[in-house]
């Protein structure tokens, strides 16, 4: 007999991966935690019935949520990384020999130590000297920070249930005021697909829009996410994400990656028109 995992993405749409068992499943304070082994992505990890990772193309969304700040702040050494309790983001930081600290806040201990047990190659660097876990909710956490970090990245979940409060003015407000005078804030700003997606997606970027001096969105294709198609938030103090990016400086790194290019890193921030308006009506 055949299993499929689903994931509806509207009430019309659905995705569905074959699997070929189940890993790892528990309840535990916050959500529902699923691990299956498919064919097709490898290994995918589902918080609440959503898929927030496969093997397959996880490279894609975690690439894109480090590198495109980093490349555009030379000087970002310390590091607060919010959600992301697969390691993931974790993983690309500590890449760059720069980086003094990382601060990961992750609010259920459990999705660390699933990952930990069954997704190896995105925890593998959870362990680096310069990672400092804190498990603990995020919107107190950052309530403490002041002129703190060089980069924030908010790796939440999509805004319903435990994440919810990642999408709110307040949240984005302790952000800037955690950040230094240069700092930048990165967070996963989901589709612009599905209506109820959009909607959620221009209340996001109208918030940050009114707290930072730069607001800019960058778009990825990540093929398990809804409609394939995903957006990023790049919030800075000073920085602009295309007129700042020095190619050359990223490049001498010979950081090896298999989405991102500084190639790509511009144009990702040259949007589809109906993506264009959105985002106009908002900021307006």
């Amino acid at each position: 007999m055949e299993m499929w995992f689903s994931e509806f993405h509207t009430p019309d749409v659905k995705l569905s991966i074959r699997m070929n068992k189940q890993l790892y499943s528990v309840e535990s304070d916050y959500q529902r935690i699923d691990i299956f082994e498919t064919p097709e992505f490898g290994r995918v990890l589902t918080l609440d019935g959503n898929v927030m990772l496969t093997e397959r193309d996880e490279f894609i969304y975690d690439e894109m949520i480090t590198h495109i700040p980093m490349a555009v702040h030379k000087e970002a050494k310390t590091i607060l990384v919010i959600g992301a309790g697969d390691g993931g983001v974790v993983r690309e930081l500590t890449r760059y020999d720069r980086v003094e600290r990382i601060d990961l806040v992750e609010m259920d201990p459990a999705v660390v130590e699933a990952c930990r047990a069954y997704l190896p190659s995105n925890a593998s660097r959870m362990d680096d000297a310069r990672v400092h876990i804190y498990f603990e909710h995020a919107l107190k956490f950052i309530r403490r920070c002041e002129n703190t970090y060089d980069l924030i990245i908010v790796d939440s979940s999509d805004p319903y249930g435990p994440s919810e409060g990642y999408f709110t003015r307040e949240f984005y407000g302790n952000c800037f005021n955690a950040l230094k005078e240069d700092g930048i804030m990165v967070n996963q700003q989901g589709s612009p697909f599905y209506q109820e997606d959009a909607e959620a997606m221009k209340r996001s970027h109208k918030r940050i829009a009114s707290t930072f001096p730069i607001s800019r969105v960058y778009q990825a294709h990540i093929p398990t996410y809804a409609a394939g198609y995903w957006l990023f938030g790049f919030a800075s103090k000073k920085y602009h994400p295309i007129d700042d990016l020095d190619v050359e400086a990223w490049k001498a790194l010979n950081l090896k990656t298999r989405y991102y290019t500084t190639r790509l890193h511009k144009g990702a921030f040259y949007l589809p028109a109906f993506l264009e308006e959105m985002l106009e009506e908002v900021e307006r």
